[in-house]
């Protein structure tokens, strides 16, 4: 019996707690509504009001779009696979993994270059932006200016589009043709092919070469100065020429070996050979300064030269060597430089940034809308909290 009281008694506390919880009237919460209506239209007029001045405080936007086609991995595969491991040159090797890492197609590589740290740096100083943006550091400008800008890939097409958003038409037009121009001038930079490498490796032997042969000029200007001589004649000079054409051979060929190391073994048949024409030419190089080479240049060794000219011309050989050498080197750097030309992507633009004639923002309208609505929902959140206790019942 003292169980069953228990339990009946259990059940009529819980009946009386639930009886105790209020509950919302639906139509008493509508009635409350009702009869708030003017507050409620009050508080969502002046946030309206509030919406609509804020709106049209705020600067008006433009934006201008360029466009332009990446070049093909079909037609040049080489210099977009290159491309991918000189990216880590413009943001660091760990930044660059984690911003090319995913890029599948030409596009996805030449965005990547356009939201490159180097190229946001040269515009945020081309145009002054830390003044524009009105910020103090220069990676605050760059951040502002990545947050103003956008860079589409087109899926189906892979059309690359920069948008540049900016309060000035023209800015915002300049803005996004400097990021072509940038993009050119870092594509041009990038050692991207095979022929770009030897464009670079003989460009720094060639102007190696000017001021070897430059020196070269100067001891032979001094030593005719200190000795009087003019250039001997006949088969001396002969035999200067010889020889100085024979050590500028041997000079092209060890530099045209060491470029080819770069990317090829010891056992690769063009190294062999170079290596096999540099031991001859070296050969008849040590016979022609003893005197024992056959030829026309060879009859007079340089060991039995007077001794009142050797000087001289030691010093004119090494002249002659340096024109030759530079000549050569001259012609090696302009054919790696035609290979460059015509191995190196370019660039298709399809559409030049234009003066924007219509504003892209702020959206006024919607921002209207966007504060007369929330005025309304806080009008009524007011009145249901003003009148609670008439709500629940």
């Amino acid at each position: 019996m003292r169980r069953e009281d228990n339990l009946e008694h259990g059940v009529d506390e819980r009946n009386s707690v639930e009886e105790e919880e209020p509950s919302i009237d639906l139509g008493a919460l509508i009635r409350t509504l009702l009869n708030g209506r003017k507050t409620i239209l009050a508080v969502a007029l002046i946030a309206g009001v509030i919406a609509v001045i804020v709106a049209f405080l705020l600067p008006s936007q433009f934006t201008s779009t360029a466009s332009f086609i990446p070049p093909s991995t079909n037609s040049n595969s080489g210099a977009a696979a290159a491309l991918v491991g000189q990216l880590s040159q413009l943001s660091g090797a760990g930044a660059g993994a984690g911003l090319f890492g995913a890029a599948k197609t030409p596009g996805d590589l030449y965005v990547g270059i356009l939201k490159s740290r180097s190229i946001a740096s040269e515009l945020v100083k081309r145009f002054d932006l830390q003044r524009i943006y009105k910020v103090k550091k220069e990676s605050q400008a760059e951040k502002l200016l990545a947050k103003h800008s956008t860079f589409d890939v087109g899926i189906k097409d892979s059309i690359v589009t920069i948008a540049v958003t900016d309060a000035s038409r023209t800015r915002a037009r300049d803005i996004a043709n400097a990021y072509i121009d940038a993009l050119r001038e870092t594509n041009s930079r990038l050692a991207l092919s095979e022929a770009s490498q030897r464009r670079l490796f003989f460009g720094q032997q060639l102007a190696k070469e000017k001021d070897d042969l430059a020196d070269a000029e100067v001891d032979l200007k001094r030593t005719e100065e200190q000795s009087g001589l003019i250039a001997p004649a006949g088969q001396t000079a002969s035999e200067i020429q010889t020889i100085a054409q024979t050590r500028a051979e041997v000079s092209v060929r060890e530099v045209e070996l060491s470029a080819l190391r770069q990317s090829a073994t010891d056992q690769n048949p063009e190294v062999i050979r170079l290596q096999s024409e540099i031991a001859n030419l070296q050969g008849q190089l040590a016979r022609m300064h003893s005197g024992s080479g056959q030829g026309a240049g060879t009859a007079i060794p340089t060991s039995k030269v007077p001794a009142l000219a050797l000087d001289y011309v030691r010093k004119e050989r090494e002249v002659k060597y340096h024109e030759a050498l530079f000549e050569m080197l001259a012609r090696q750097y302009e054919s790696a430089r035609l290979d460059e030309a015509h191995e190196a992507p370019l660039l298709q633009i399809l559409d030049p940034a234009d003066y924007p004639d219509s504003k892209s923002g702020p959206p006024r309208m919607l921002i209207a809308l966007g504060g007369l609505l929330l005025g309304l929902l806080a009008g009524c959140a007011w009145v249901l909290l003003r009148d609670r206790p008439s709500v629940s019942s």
